[in-house]
């Protein structure tokens, strides 16, 4: 876009290529592992699937004609302070204004986390906005009012934390992150902070007194698990790319007008060689020249050793068909997700939240109705967690487990699912296992999910997901004849319907048919349209 930054408008530097031998260990036994990344690029759109064990894990697509705006960053203005809510509206050049809440402007640590869609992170620093240790869904209030910090017509640097969504517009923060290979600047906040995913303490005190001793006074940094192992050089490097590119975003955004985008982040492919390309993923295969040879230069600059690791998909199949990718697909779209065992589980997204529901179906089990109860739900639990990442379904999440009685068995499958979700980078928070055997959860939610993305309500339905009965439409067409042929005075009707509604008509309904000709004295015809909608039909009377 005119007048934004871009990543190649920066610094470029060159990683060190070698690595020690402890890290080149550690690479070898996660490589070990079955985990690949695969993108499918085209000139239209391009669709990135995660892979682990041959089981699609994430799933991320971006078209040209709907390219996101989480990570891109805006010079807006202040239209609107709404003290009642603690939030503002900002105008950022978008068809929606923005929503600024009052913890986006003031210092909050959990913005970067929304912007990456991911919790590997962990604060060192003192954070101003805390869960509630009582209640874990729910945040303490903020020290300062909106209308303390902001003011109508005030001018404002933002980065957009969540994709505008339904109604609903962009979310935004203050707070600017900006997200490197191995490293993540926060200039506005002064924090160094960890990932979480790195679990060796003399690791963790070796990236934190390294980052204290090359960071710049006053600016925050995150370690991402990437950065596992880095050299201070290394590091170094990769601060003073992330430095150079805020400098350059600040100049910019001096110079232009307000609403302006100032700073575009990467696109999906890049962003997934960035965020998705670590430790635990063997090998990267993409089916696009172009794109191939884009993912080689950015991995010669950040990471070096990965480029052995990037392959090129040549093959006449389709990338997705070859990896079953396609298929997989086909079942996330669907309501209905079939267990090994025989049961299942049934999906279904409202506007407030996503309700779950467990059930046995086919399967009956060999020994006690307990014991089968357990079994699927304990089935159903690992399989939940995988169908919320792989759709990426956020917000609240209601969880309906198959009704147990003993108090161990519910603890069992809380267990079960609580280790689940433990692998998806996306904040989770779980409450335990009610006596009706609900859980309730809520998942960080900063884009679409799949279904939003991939599919649009129905036209039929209108999004409801159900159509009137073929019965229902018979009987409609029934009372309307009779509150109209008595004024009309005909001797004929024409009744023009979908050919499923005539077939009942003309066969289940031929009795009624005959009654309605007889009261009326006039002849009823019935013709089929197939171009008509199910619940569509029209009537004529001569």
């Amino acid at each position: 876009m005119p007048g934004a930054i871009t990543i190649s408008d920066s610094i470029t530097i060159t990683s060190r290529p070698d690595i020690s031998l402890e890290l080149h260990a550690h690479w070898c036994l996660i490589w070990a592992m079955s985990s690949e990344l695969i993108i499918n690029a085209a000139p239209w759109e391009t669709r990135v699937a995660l892979m682990e064990n041959d089981l699609v894990v994430e799933f991320h697509v971006e078209r040209q004609a709907e390219r996101g705006y989480v990570g891109n960053i805006y010079k807006g203005r202040v239209v609107r302070v709404l003290p009642g809510m603690q939030a503002a509206f900002v105008d950022i050049g978008l068809e929606r204004t923005a929503f600024l809440y009052v913890t986006d402007v003031y210092d909050h640590l959990s913005e970067f986390e929304i912007m990456l869609g991911r919790t590997e992170y962990e604060e060192t620093g003192n954070a101003r906005c805390q869960p509630d240790d009582e209640h874990p869904l729910h945040y303490s209030l903020p020290p300062f009012r909106i209308e303390e910090l902001l003011h109508e017509g005030q001018e404002i640097l933002l980065q957009v934390a969540k994709e505008p969504m339904g109604s609903k517009g962009a979310r935004v923060t203050s707070h600017i992150s900006l997200p490197g290979r191995h490293l993540v600047l926060m200039p506005t906040m002064n924090h160094i902070g960890i990932s979480r995913r790195i679990e060796d303490e003399d690791e963790r005190h070796r990236l934190k007194t390294t980052i204290e001793e090359l960071r710049p006074n006053g600016l925050g940094f995150i370690a991402r698990t990437a950065s596992e192992g880095l050299s201070p050089e290394d590091l170094r490097a990769e601060m003073d790319f992330l430095l150079k590119l805020w400098e350059k975003i600040q100049k910019k955004a001096a110079s232009l007008p307000v609403p302006s985008l100032v700073y575009e982040d990467l696109d999906v492919t890049l962003r997934a060689v960035r965020d998705l390309f670590t430790g635990d993923v063997k090998r990267l295969i993409v089916d696009s020249p172009e794109a191939y040879n884009r993912i080689l230069d950015f991995v010669d600059t950040f990471a070096h050793h990965l480029k052995p690791h990037v392959e090129i998909y040549d093959q006449p199949m389709p990338i997705f068909d070859a990896y079953g990718i396609e298929m997989e697909m086909a079942r996330a779209m669907g309501k209905k997700v079939w267990l090994k065992s025989g049961g299942y589980i049934i999906i279904e997204g409202t506007e407030a939240l996503t309700a779950i529901d467990v059930n046995t179906g086919r399967f009956v089990g060999k020994r006690h109705l307990e014991d089968t109860i357990l079994k699927t739900n304990l089935e159903a639990a690992k399989e939940i967690a995988y169908q919320l990442r792989l759709r990426n379904i956020g917000g609240l999440i209601i969880i309906d487990f198959i009704d147990m009685e003993n108090p161990a068995s519910r603890d069992a499958v809380f267990n079960t699912l609580k280790e689940a979700i433990n692998k998806d980078k996306c904040k989770t928070n779980i409450l335990r296992m009610s006596e009706l055997g609900l859980i309730q959860m809520t998942r960080k939610r900063n884009r679409d999910g799949l279904r939003s993305v991939l599919c649009e309500p129905c036209f039929y339905c209108d999004g409801a997901g159900e159509l009137k009965s073929k019965r229902t439409v018979c009987y409609e067409i029934f009372r309307k004849i009779q509150r109209e042929a008595t004024h009309t005075g005909c001797s004929a009707i024409k009744v023009m319907v979908h050919p499923r509604i005539g077939e009942m008509l003309l066969n289940e309904e031929e009795k009624h048919i005959e009654m309605l000709e007889n009261s009326l004295n006039c002849q009823i015809t019935i013709v089929s349209k197939p171009e008509l909608h199910l619940e569509q039909y029209q009537v004529r009377y001569k």
